[in-house]
């Protein structure tokens, strides 16, 4: 790409990078979000949708990104916290590689982002976050990170010994924990898993769970594991049968797995490059009216793309459709679609505070090829992996920490 064509993009895309959210000059720099003892503005919301829009990139909608500065609040005092800081020679190492994926300087890409408005402290503050994390997850979790001879075999495909698939035979429950419930819900949750049988647990999942699966004691079929999310194996790896897993954070909600089983499949394990789901958000969180309105939607839809008509003259925010690398999904997400078949759905999970039910539909899940692949390839994407899943449970779990407040 030019220097003059991606200078004409820009602009184009910096005409239309300003929806409703920011009309009103005088209160953008007004907070729009409270995080602990920080706050994020309106002026930083503006910014960040500019700068996801020029960059093509998805997120670029108001609550996007809002949550994804949140998020980066939230990052930002993990990596002080941790007595973590960047370089000045490291940052910008780190903006010359940013600007080097559009074929331009530092200083190029620089005079592209302010001739379309965006100024140059959002990509400095963008690129400064995602180097300060990475090496926060790196200096974390990096001697807890495992790959196998037996973990390179199973990702390629090879069905030679232990390289076989393993599945898994859980029960699952998933309590609804909106804020004001935080603590109750916790104290819960740390009771159920001290259960010392099946049925214990299954009596608690039938009281508690807000999953399809309440009504037969929280008791899931045999699942693959590589259908589950990258961060929950070697969590579930480590139980024996009838252990009961530590409560995880998830975003409005906690779960919890019991393991009745475990088994090598005889086949090698199936591997997905990426997973496609379509989420409807519904108003109402869990009222029995708005559970009422997704089941008779759930009758209305026999693929992810009859959900557009659904929410045809919505705001654009109410559906969302995505394709993602299995540990880049959220985990509440992950664990739900890992439970469906193709365009089948689950309206287990909510957002916002509880407020807002998730009408999640699995549209598709794309294999995996290994037949290229190198075996130090391979030990390089499942470090990564195991990385990132670290880092998702990390993210939730200062989510479920801070006190956040959207105005």
């Amino acid at each position: 790409m030019t220097f003059s064509r991606l200078i004409q993009g820009l602009a184009v895309a910096g005409l239309l990078a300003f929806g409703p959210h920011s009309l009103h000059a005088q209160n953008l720099f007004k907070p729009v979000a409270r995080i602990n003892d920080t706050v994020v503005t309106g002026f930083e919301v503006q910014q960040r949708q500019s700068f996801l829009k020029l960059l093509n990139a998805p997120g670029s909608d108001y609550d996007s990104a809002l949550q994804s500065l949140i998020d980066d609040r939230l990052r930002a005092r993990a990596v002080a916290d941790a007595g973590l800081e960047l370089t000045p020679e490291g940052l910008e190492e780190g903006l010359e590689e940013f600007a080097g994926r559009a074929n331009l300087t530092k200083d190029e890409f620089i005079k592209a982002l302010e001739q379309s408005g965006v100024d140059r402290t959002t990509l400095r503050d963008f690129v400064s976050n995602t180097l300060g994390w990475r090496e926060l997850i790196r200096a974390r979790y990096l001697r807890r990170v495992n790959v196998t001879e037996q973990d390179i075999d199973r990702a390629l495909g090879n069905t030679r010994g232990s390289a076989d698939g393993i599945r898994v035979l859980l029960s699952e429950i998933i309590i609804p924990a909106p804020p004001r419930d935080a603590a109750r819900v916790t104290a819960l949750a740390e009771r159920i898993s001290q259960s010392t049988s099946e049925g214990e647990f299954s009596n608690y999942a039938r009281q508690y769970s807000a999953t399809a699966s309440r009504g037969r004691g929280g008791r899931m079929p045999w699942t693959p594991l590589e259908n589950l999310p990258p961060a929950l194996h070697p969590i579930l790896l480590a139980l024996g049968p009838g252990d009961v897993s530590a409560p995880l954070p998830i975003p409005n909600a906690v779960a919890l797995f019991q393991l009745r089983g475990i088994e090598e499949t005889g086949a090698p394990a199936r591997r997905y490059s990426e997973i496609e789901y379509a989420a409807y958000y519904m108003a109402g969180g869990r009222s029995p009216e708005t559970l009422a309105a997704a089941q008779t939607l759930r009758g209305q839809v026999d693929v992810c793309d009859d959900l557009y008509g659904i929410a045809q003259g919505q705001p654009e925010s109410t559906l969302d459709r995505e394709t993602k690398a299995p540990a880049e999904i959220a985990q509440d997400f992950g664990i739900e679609l890992a439970k469906l078949d193709l365009n089948e759905v689950s309206t287990a999970l909510t957002r916002n505070n509880g407020q807002t039910l998730v009408f999640l539909m699995l549209c598709d899940r794309v294999a995996e090829s290994n037949s290229e692949a190198s075996r130090e390839d391979v030990q390089s994407r499942l470090r990564q992996d195991q990385l990132q899943g670290f880092a998702n449970v990390l993210m939730e779990q200062l989510r479920a920490d801070a006190r956040i407040v959207v105005q």
